[in-house]
């Protein structure tokens, strides 16, 4: 996920005759430098720095309140109270408007609802990143998406290992794939300048990669039921949100009526509503309708008579703001309604599960399958699989980051949460035993990875600099 840059379109160059404005990242760290580098209309600051920043802000917080809420959640399910945890979510909302007829629960609206703004989220960061961002370039997105690949088919071959298809558990090997962005980064805000910020975006970009898998999975894998003709009108209600573009149609309006019936098309034909919001984060433009340019030439003009009228002020205003993309400025607006809201909110109605059957996890097929994936089958696969790309020559290791470390990013990625938990009920609908089971491992395992990764990550980092100081002395004594 990436935000716009908080200085604008409209900054001025940095004083060509100020030094701190030439200063270069040190080692790869690229906020390293200090406010003087951040501020400045470099494009590495401007494109990389400043985004990153701004995301790993956010992601930092809202991962906070996320387990806040995961934590609310299992403490109200296992108290004196946890029949009115049940009747909370279990309540029914009916929306009827003309021939709009739904009747779910609360926790089915936030489910098939509410977490479409997350998916929508995601689906314009994968346009971000596919435009502008590690994706574009092939070299540089090789190992993250092989590691991804590897870190996603691992613990899939695990679980199906102790739950073959066909069998009570089967259905949940897309469980132990996902990884929470929002915990991963969360994690790595814990060690600081510790983890090189090559390493972060390798992980980031990873993170990324996972989401496109669960996403695919969710629609090839969890769809039941399809109805054809719905399924046919969520894609021609697309394809009018792709005409409205080409036709240069600028109302948000009519893009938030498109998208509504989207939603619904896809509710309706067996499809899980939420990739709803993955399609159409994916059609927003990843690029400017306007160069910045223009805009910083209007605004000088425009403040030459140190005056602005109505007219020029309006004017500033259009060009201000198409000079930043669509996707640009939804993920601003919208990252922040996701990590601080949504997903907390998710976590309050799926993880209040009761913890008494506890020990069965660590002997039933799916809890076993579950933990190992994510703890054990997310660090391997996503090491092997980076191990041969470089091997082969198909990637390069991040700058500053040694296998050890790969390792432990790995095990960070084992957490699988938020995504995990959206599959868990996926797989078992019906069957409450199996989701309520799958939970609980979900939860074990995402807290022992986390343990583990942070664990690996402080031996990794403090290798590091002894390695180093090796190298200095091997080359002096040379």
């Amino acid at each position: 996920m990436r935000a716009s840059d908080p200085k604008g379109p409209l900054s001025m160059p940095t004083d060509p005759h100020d030094p701190a404005a030439d200063t270069e990242p040190i080692h790869g760290e690229i906020w390293s430098t200090g406010p003087s580098y951040l501020a400045s209309d470099k494009p590495l600051a401007r494109l990389v720095a400043r985004p990153v920043r701004e995301f790993l802000r956010v992601e930092s917080a809202g991962s906070v309140l996320l387990l806040v809420a995961a934590v609310v959640a299992l403490v109200w399910a296992n108290s004196a109270w946890a029949s009115s945890y049940d009747d909370l979510w279990h309540t029914h909302l009916v929306l009827d408007v003309g021939p709009l007829h739904l009747d779910e629960s609360l926790q089915h609206w936030v489910n098939d609802a509410l977490m479409v703004i997350f998916f929508f989220v995601v689906g314009l960061e994968i346009k971000y990143e596919l435009v502008n961002g590690d994706l574009r370039d092939p070299r540089t997105a090789a190992l993250p998406i092989v590691a991804a690949v590897g870190g996603m088919a691992v613990p899939a071959g695990i679980y199906l290992a102790l739950n073959p298809p066909g069998s009570d558990g089967g259905a949940g090997w897309g469980i132990p794939m996902a990884t929470d962005i929002a915990f991963a980064v969360g994690v790595l805000g814990l060690l600081g300048r510790r983890i090189p910020s090559a390493a972060r975006l390798f992980l980031l970009t990873l993170a990324i990669v996972d989401d496109i898998g669960a996403i695919l999975v969710i629609a090839v894998f969890y769809t039941s039921d399809l109805s054809f003709g719905w399924l046919a009108i969520s894609l021609g209600l697309l394809a009018a949100m792709v005409v409205a573009r080409l036709l240069r149609i600028w109302s948000m309006g009519v893009y938030v009526v498109l998208g509504i019936g989207v939603w619904f098309a896809l509710l309706e034909s067996g499809v899980h509503a939420t990739l709803a919001g993955v399609a159409i984060g994916l059609l927003a433009p990843a690029t400017p309708l306007l160069k910045e340019e223009i805009a910083r030439e209007h605004a000088r003009e425009a403040l030459r008579d140190n005056r602005l009228d109505p007219d020029e002020l309006a004017k500033l205003r259009f060009l201000l703001k198409e000079s930043v993309s669509v996707v640009e400025r939804l993920i601003s607006s919208l990252h922040p309604l996701s990590a601080y809201f949504v997903l907390p909110v998710f976590a309050l109605a799926n993880a209040g599960v009761e913890l008494g059957a506890i020990g069965e996890v660590f002997t039933e097929p799916v809890g076993l399958g579950i933990m190992l994936g994510l703890v054990l089958g997310k660090p391997v696969g996503i090491l092997v699989s980076s191990f041969l790309a470089v091997r082969l020559g198909l990637a390069r290791l991040p700058e500053d980051t040694t296998w050890s470390m790969v390792v432990g990013l790995g095990a960070v990625a084992g957490i699988g949460f938020t995504v995990s938990i959206f599959i868990a009920g996926l797989s078992f609908p019906g069957v409450e035993l199996l989701t309520e089971e799958a939970k609980i491992a979900i939860l074990l395992a995402s807290v022992a990875a986390a343990a583990f990764g942070v664990l690996l990550l402080l031996l990794a980092t403090r290798r590091a600099p002894d390695q180093e100081r090796d190298q200095d002395r091997g080359s002096a004594d040379a």
